[in-house]
């Protein structure tokens, strides 16, 4: 594979795409093997325009994450707090 290709292929995975929507991702990567297999300054072009309309559909169909927010971090910060003052606690 090439360099887009790989790309968009681990970006795919990151956003599941092959989950919510896989007629789009394999579109994706069609769209990539062809920017990576070209090179018609023109072809990449007009596949790179539709290459990014077809990552922007998936990225909005992605699940959204569940931890990694900032509520999660004070989450995890208390939680650190709490156990250390039962470990003083315990003695």
């Amino acid at each position: 594979m090439g360099a887009v290709t790989d790309a968009v292929s681990a970006e795919i995975d990151t956003l599941h795409g092959d989950d919510t929507a896989p007629g789009l991702a394999q579109l994706a990567l069609a769209l990539a093997r062809s920017i990576d297999d070209t090179d018609a300054a023109t072809a990449r072009a007009v596949a790179g325009r539709e290459l990014r309309a077809v990552m922007t559909d998936l990225r909005k169909l992605a699940p959204v994450g569940e931890e990694g927010d900032a509520v999660d971090d004070i989450a995890r910060q208390r939680e650190k707090r709490r156990a250390a003052a039962r470990d003083v606690a315990d003695g």
